[in-house]
């Protein structure tokens, strides 16, 4: 596998981790909103607006999951593979002596082609100390030095 093959599975498995975060978080929505939607009127009024307050904070964070991983899904788009980097920015594939990242999403770690990859954001703290660097420039990270060897 050529390294831009890699990136491009890299961002493939980046797209099927989102698109999973946003199928669950709707199916948790549409669950939240059913349930809240079919509760019968109970006799005891008091517990039944309580369940229909807790449910309705729920259906919130769920809706709130779900814009986030809409978010990312916009960030992953806008990647393009064909681009070329002379120096760290968000969309490139950095190899580094310590590993290599992906300056995209923060998701962690994923195993791409059995390799590990960190999927990170510029905002990141790694992120923010190899942003604009190039090739051959070394950075210190939690008493590491990180020697970038390739950016693609």
């Amino acid at each position: 596998m050529t390294k831009k093959d890699f990136k491009r599975a890299a961002l493939q498995k980046l797209t099927e981790i989102v698109k999973e975060k946003i199928d669950i978080a709707n199916s948790s929505l549409h669950a939240t909103i059913e349930g809240r939607d079919n509760q019968t009127k109970s006799t005891a009024g008091d517990k039944h607006e309580t369940g229909r307050a807790m449910m309705q904070a729920e259906q919130q964070r769920n809706e709130i999951q779900l814009g986030k991983a809409i978010l990312l899904k916009k960030e992953l788009q806008q990647i393009d593979l064909a681009k070329t980097f002379e120096q760290v920015q968000s969309g490139a594939l950095v190899i580094t002596n310590q590993g290599t990242y992906f300056i995209a999403i923060g998701l962690g770690k994923v195993v791409v082609a059995e390799k590990n990859v960190f999927s990170i954001s510029v905002l990141s703290p790694v992120g923010k100390i190899l942003l604009n660097k190039q090739v051959g420039d070394s950075v210190q990270f939690q008493n590491k030095e990180i020697i970038i060897e390739e950016i693609l």
